[in-house]
């Protein structure tokens, strides 16, 4: 097993939970998937996500586009606004059907 810290964060896109910056990678053997260390934009929270879930963020400069799997949650996002709370925030990630 070893973990990375990463010298520079990299901005990365998680399925099913948004953009993020990854700041680490832990590898657990040939075995696993590597194990990426996010801070999720959105809400600030610390997730690892294994490396089928997690795609670059678009770059211009780069000449990087978004992914499919961002566009595809943009989309989602747009057809199924976030439910408001008691108190009149939106709940982001919850969808009212």
């Amino acid at each position: 097993m070893s973990f990375t810290q990463l010298t520079s964060p990299l901005p990365v896109f998680v399925i099913g939970k948004g953009k993020g910056m990854a700041m680490a990678v832990i590898d657990y053997g040939p075995e696993h998937n590597l194990i990426w260390v996010t801070a999720i934009d959105d809400s600030g929270e610390i997730w690892c996500a294994p490396n089928s879930l997690v795609r670059m963020q678009a770059n211009w400069t780069a000449g990087r586009g978004r992914s499919q799997a961002e566009e595809m949650s943009r989309d989602c996002v747009q057809a199924y606004p976030a439910k408001p709370t008691a108190n009149g925030a939106a709940m982001k990630g919850t969808v009212t059907v």
